[in-house]
């Protein structure tokens, strides 16, 4: 009798510590939820620009999908530091976060700017995306990131944005042989393209273009749509628009975050914040095509600008250019290999496209004829 009451009140003690402790577990869950980990995100975008609405619109989902145990506080440029210093800003921990593009530190390696605005082999944005995440691109970026540049940071790269403007300038580009002299705006290895095509370039922030422009020191620039073009002014300081440009043919955003800050959180937030930017992707995309298409009309209709589609044969002067810078950068061993690996892609995948895909002109044109 006494081993079974002894045996009895052993059980009903064990069982009230493993209730206890069973409540303590599923309590934890609530007090996360009151103490969200904060991360600080600054953008390289002005507070107007698109950008930092779609660089919200990833913001959202996240804290969304992890039920507030992440709160992004999200930041323009020069609230912490300049645009094109947010890199090394998440190397060394001054913010948690970036959302930028990687052409904007292309000075330290310009393989960078391989990872969007790059030579063009044939595939569309979305197609060079693709190239990132099944065609061995995001290890060649981790590489350069991680093991060349020795930075402390994990990436991602998101949104295939459509294919940049030659951009904005005094007088309608009906010939390459205007671009010679002509002091232009742009940024990563695009600049180099255009010094090979004659102009005098200069790297400037989005910020900053208008001003220098009304300053004249420079003649042109291309930042990256109609809507971010439209917000900062550029239709004050230039009417002739030019569409279509292979100097930036498919880039993509970039989300940086400070490796031992990424790696310390729990693994479903870590994959919350990877997976988010994929979620990011189709949000920016519909955004974009939305508001670029818009404002194009707004550009055209109450701002008089004269809006035309680059010609042939300056795109065919582009891609001479390309030709000419790509050999001496290819002597670097892991330039070469990146691109060596987007050209195998593009040979298989844009063969693929090309003999698949309708001619969406020829659809359009049939039932809106006469406008293009």
């Amino acid at each position: 009798m006494t081993d079974k009451t002894i045996s009895r009140r052993r059980f009903l003690t064990r069982s009230g510590v493993v209730a206890g402790a069973a409540a303590g577990t599923l309590a934890a869950p609530a007090v996360l939820a009151q103490a969200p980990q904060v991360l600080k995100m600054q953008s390289s975008w002005p507070a107007s620009d698109i950008f930092q609405e779609m660089a919200a619109q990833y913001v959202e989902r996240v804290q969304a999908m992890s039920n507030n145990r992440i709160k992004i506080d999200l930041l323009p440029a020069g609230a912490v530091v300049g645009a094109f210093q947010v890199q090394d800003a998440c190397h060394d921990g001054t913010i948690d976060a970036a959302h930028t593009v990687p052409v904007y530190w292309y000075g330290k390696n310009k393989a960078a700017s391989l990872f969007g605005t790059g030579p063009v082999f044939g595939p569309d944005a979305n197609q060079m995306l693709a190239w990132l995440y099944h065609g061995g691109g995001q290890d060649l970026y981790r590489e350069l990131t991680q093991d060349i540049l020795g930075l402390n940071v994990v990436g991602f790269l998101s949104f295939g944005m459509p294919a940049q403007p030659l951009g904005w300038f005094k007088s309608e580009i009906t010939d390459a042989s205007q671009l010679q002299g002509l002091k232009y705006r742009t940024v990563g290895l695009a600049a180099d393209l255009f010094q090979a095509m004659g102009a005098a370039v200069a790297q400037l922030p989005g910020g900053e273009i208008v001003p220098a422009m009304e300053r004249g020191v420079i003649d042109g620039f291309e930042f990256n749509n109609p809507t971010s073009d439209m917000r900062f002014g550029a239709q004050d300081v230039a009417k002739n628009y030019m569409l279509s440009s292979y100097h930036q043919a498919s880039e993509s955003f970039e989300y940086i975050f400070n490796r031992d800050t990424f790696e310390g959180l729990d693994p479903d937030l870590q994959a919350i914040l990877k997976y988010g930017v994929e979620a990011a992707h189709l949000a920016n995309f519909s955004l974009a095509m939305d508001k670029y298409s818009a404002d194009l009309q707004t550009l055209i209709k109450d701002h008089g600008v004269n809006v035309k589609r680059t010609p042939d044969t300056v795109l065919q002067a582009q891609l001479a250019a390309w030709d000419q810078i790509l050999p001496p950068l290819m002597e670097d061993a892991f330039f070469k290999k990146v691109v060596d690996s987007q050209k195998a892609w593009a040979d298989r995948v844009v063969y693929y496209s090309l003999l698949n895909a309708p001619d969406y002109k020829l659809a359009y044109q049939h039932y809106y004829p006469g406008k293009i």
